[in-house]
């Protein structure tokens, strides 16, 4: 049964079209109505009624995908052909015909044909391109047509714009691209020789006379060799002569022409003259003549003398005997070792060393593997020590040892490195801060306590003394940051005095600064940090090195701390306090110092955490540090933050906001101004308008602070009486790792004696 004839049922080839176009078929000229052409299509690019359109290309390209274009595809691709064509010479007595080489490339992506001929030199011809590239019809009678990829072949002739052109030859990618579309390449032919080329070349050859030398190439070991120079140090002994003396040389053979240059060493000896070389770059001869031969004596050719006529003119020839025979030997660099004598125009020369390169080409080439120095002199005598005169007390001792070493002096150099290194950045301070207290018999001066500060960078020291109520003592600072000198040493002497280093500050230390003895008692948690994560540097935080002496103590001490800790958790908690722990090591006289047990308690403890700094406190602080200055740059400071928040949120981030305090010197300590920065934080937005009012000492004024207080963010240091920063012993975790014993609270017991 049949489809009804309705929409969507009847076969419609225009339903999918999207061109309608229509292309125009005829035209006036001059007024004539006439018919374009029968390759214009009709309506919507369809084939009309019985046409048949030529394609515009004749090869398409076959892989995936239909719509790849031909341009696209076979871009920058090129048959090249091999040809020649023949060219009559009228009027001429040499020849009558001429032979003319040249190559036809065909470009696959639109069919162009080019023609080129290679130029060639004095060939009297304008050569080059032949036939610019461009699609060349066929000839008559189908002249409306082009040539195609499938009109070359090898061994066949072409007609180029009436001009008959014999393709003998192809490259390998044409011949493979011509084979994988089906067809048969012929084989190579060759091509004819040209009468006019050949007698040139006669003519050529017959100019060139015929030498009986054998030629000398020497541009081979120039490109192999250049700027290839062996190098060689001499000595040449000259005290026979009058006033002569040993001269030490330099010896340069260059390899690309074997020719050797000498150079003088110039020694600090006066009064001689020097020239800037002992001997020009030249061939040297092995046997110096005793007398020098004139200009064209020594020649390589012997040049006869044939006759010579007024009317004729001269007539010479090279003699091919070469009877003269006057041939020197020059040197080689076979002829030139360590140890042999060169003679330099009859003066014995000294080869005494050379170079790494020349060991290495001597070693590559000639197998040679002994290159021993030779001793020519005496080894110089060592300099007599220079005396320092002790030091005068006058300045520093640095600056009194510079005035010594020269005439002018210089101020001391720094270690300038050190301090780029070891200088404050960001919140790492490089500053090591202890506690102490002063060793003295006077009862007013033992309960004053004092903070110890070593910068890391120049390893300087500072002391402060910690105010304290009704002590009588106003604190603040007591020792200017400076380099100490250790105790013990001569004042008035030639040596360096030995000052304090980092290494010497650890806890349980004492030292005595400048007559005054302290005793280390603690130091903040930077302090220790710093120690542990720098183990190399300070032996007295290196737990790997405190654990060695722990397991180093004998036996029976060893069962005494396993019982004491057993003993002393009744509650099986494998945890104890620190002043236990500690007790215990002191006790038992482990040979540990204070610094070492705090380290390795640390290193098996329950941190305590520091109980937080109020936020009103630190603001009055802040303003206490802004009312002594006086700081009245707050509106700037505003300015500055609302020029910075280009959106009008209120907020800048932390770098900014830092920066700006910063850059209007906001008179702040570095320690509590990080410290308000985080307290302000949201997440890493700062709302400025609140942290302005918080410094607003004159709108928003905060209650008056204690010294100790301002004295406790001014020192950047932080010391907690009272509160130690190690409280529980994992002691079990102590005795697995230093003993090997189990962790095991149960098992403990059963192993004490």
């Amino acid at each position: 049964m049949a489809l009804p004839f309705l929409p969507g049922n009847s076969p419609n080839k225009q339903l999918w079209k999207e061109s309608f176009h229509k292309s125009q078929h005829f035209a006036v000229s001059d007024g004539v109505p006439m018919f374009l052409g029968l390759e214009k299509l009709g309506i919507g690019g369809e084939l009309l009624y019985g046409q048949k359109i030529k394609p515009n290309f004749s090869v398409y390209p076959k892989g995936q995908g239909s719509d790849l274009p031909a341009w696209l595809a076979f871009d920058k691709q090129a048959l090249c052909f091999d040809a020649y064509f023949q060219e009559a010479v009228p009027e001429a007595q040499t020849e009558t015909y001429r032979i003319r080489k040249c190559k036809i490339y065909f470009y696959l992506e639109d069919d162009t044909i080019q023609v080129v001929e290679p130029e060639c030199k004095n060939s009297g011809i304008p050569q080059g391109i032949f036939i610019r590239r461009q699609r060349i019809p066929l000839p008559p009678p189908d002249d409306d047509q082009f040539y195609n990829i499938f009109h070359f072949n090898i061994n066949q002739q072409m007609v180029l714009h009436s001009r008959t052109f014999t393709v003998t030859d192809c490259d390998s990618f044409s011949r493979n691209f011509l084979t994988r579309l089906g067809v048969s390449v012929n084989d190579s032919i060759s091509v004819p020789d040209d009468p006019y080329s050949n007698f040139r070349e006669q003519i050529e050859k017959s100019m060139k006379p015929l030498r009986p030398y054998e030629r000398r190439d020497t541009l081979k070991q120039f490109l192999d060799y250049d700027c290839k120079v062996l190098r060689f140090f001499c000595f040449w002994d000259d005290t026979e002569n009058m006033f002569g003396d040993p001269r030490e040389l330099v010896l340069h053979y260059y390899l690309a022409d074997d020719t050797i240059e000498i150079r003088e060493v110039i020694s600090e000896i006066p009064g001689r003259g020097t020239v800037p070389k002992f001997l020009h770059r030249s061939k040297l001869p092995k046997l110096g003549p005793a007398q020098l031969k004139q200009p064209g004596e020594v020649t390589d050719r012997t040049v006869l003398n044939v006759f010579a006529s007024a009317s004729q003119g001269k007539r010479f020839i090279l003699d091919s005997l070469n009877p003269s025979g006057v041939q020197n030997e020059f040197y080689k660099d076979c002829d030139l070792a360590v140890g042999r004598e060169v003679n330099v125009w009859g003066r014995r020369v000294l080869i005494t060393h050379c170079d790494d390169f020349t060991k290495e080409y001597y070693r590559s080439k000639y197998g040679i593997e002994d290159f021993t120095p030779m001793q020519y002199k005496a080894p110089k005598a060592p300099k007599p020590p220079r005396m320092v005169p002790p030091y005068n007390g006058f300045g520093s001792e640095e600056d009194s040892l510079v005035s010594c070493q020269s005439l002018l002096p210089q101020p001391p150099k720094k270690d300038f490195c050190k301090f780029m290194e070891k200088d404050r950045y960001g919140l790492d301070s490089h500053v090591l801060n202890f506690q102490a207290k002063m060793l003295t018999r006077d009862p007013l001066d033992r309960d004053r306590m004092f903070i110890i500060s070593f910068y890391l960078s120049d390893d300087s020291i500072s002391v402060f003394e910690r105010p304290q109520r009704n002590s009588g003592w106003l604190g603040g600072k007591f020792l200017e940051r400076g380099r100490v000198k250790k105790p013990g040493q001569e004042r008035f002497k030639s040596e360096m005095s030995k000052y304090f280093t980092a290494q010497d500050l650890y806890v349980g230390a004492t030292v005595c600064i400048n007559n005054w003895n302290f005793q280390l008692l603690d130091a903040d948690e930077y302090t220790f940090s710093y120690m542990e994560q720098h183990a190399e540097e300070f032996p007295k935080a290196n737990v790997g090195n405190i654990i060695s002496k722990v397991r180093s103590i004998p036996e029976e001490k060893q069962s005494e701390i396993r019982k004491f800790l057993t003993l002393s958790d009744p509650g099986k908690a494998g945890v104890i306090p620190y002043e236990s722990f500690r007790g215990l090591l002191v006790g038992l006289d482990c040979g540990l110092s204070e610094h070492e047990v705090l380290v390795l308690g640390r290193s098996f403890s329950e941190r305590v955490e520091r109980p937080t700094v109020d936020v009103g406190l630190m603001l009055a602080v802040a303003q206490d540090f802004l009312k002594k200055k006086p700081f009245d740059e707050l509106p700037a400071m505003a300015r500055a933050f609302t020029h910075q928040d280009r959106h009008k949120t209120g907020r800048l981030s932390t770098k900014q906001t830092r920066t700006i305090c910063k850059a209007v010197h906001l008179p702040l300590p570095d320690k509590l101004l990080g410290e308000l920065l985080s307290r302000f934080a949201d997440g890493d937005n700062i709302d400025y308008h609140a942290f302005l009012a918080g410094l607003s000492w004159l709108e928003n004024p905060s209650p008056p602070v204690k010294p100790e207080d301002t004295l406790k963010f001014d020192l950047n240091v932080k010391f907690d009486a009272g509160e130690p920063s190690v409280k529980n012993v994992n002691y079990s975790s102590l005795l697995n790792d230093v003993f090997g014993r189990p962790s095991n609270n149960a098992d403990l017991t059963t192993t004490i004696p």
